[in-house]
């Protein structure tokens, strides 16, 4: 899980491990699959009109970005346990909240850095409105945070638990 505060962001050695993979294949095998292509399309002629060279050279600026995010990431990385079940909102944490009060109109959510989001849970980051808001608040507390008109809203802690994912 993650949990970051000014420019470190911590890891379990599970989510580290997965990030450096995805580092490593991304600087080896495919910075040479992107090049072939590259390589490929140049040879079809005039580069002006040639639409596979230019979505070739788009796939490779995309992929040398992420690379760019992994390195940054993995540098500032803590690698540590995933939070306490302890009742208290953490970064890496399954939290469910009820709006208003109203325990019939809840939301759960993963709280965690993009890297961990997933088609399984929604996520939300540590640094989002609701995020910050929730941070640090325990099972039973309320919790406040700004909404992008600039009103206040305010949710009730109802569950908050180790992401297992």
């Amino acid at each position: 899980m993650t949990q970051t505060s000014e420019n470190v962001t911590w890891l379990t050695q599970e989510a580290y491990n997965k990030l450096k993979v995805e580092l490593e294949y991304l600087t080896g095998p495919a910075r040479t699959e992107i090049a072939a292509k590259i390589a490929a399309a140049r040879e079809e002629g005039d580069l002006r009109e040639n639409g596979g060279y230019h979505a070739a050279k788009e796939e490779q600026g995309k992929q040398e970005l992420r690379v760019r995010q992994l390195t940054q990431l993995l540098e500032t990385a803590k690698v540590g346990e995933a939070p306490a079940a302890d009742g208290a909102v953490a970064p890496g944490m399954v939290v469910t909240i009820a709006f208003d009060g109203d325990e019939d109109d809840t939301l759960t959510f993963l709280l965690a850095s993009r890297e961990y989001a997933s088609s399984d849970i929604e996520t939300y980051s540590p640094q989002s409105p609701l995020g910050s808001g929730v941070i640090g608040k325990k099972v039973g507390e309320d919790a406040e945070y700004e909404l992008p008109n600039g009103k206040l809203a305010s949710v009730k802690i109802l569950k908050a638990e180790p992401y297992q994912g």
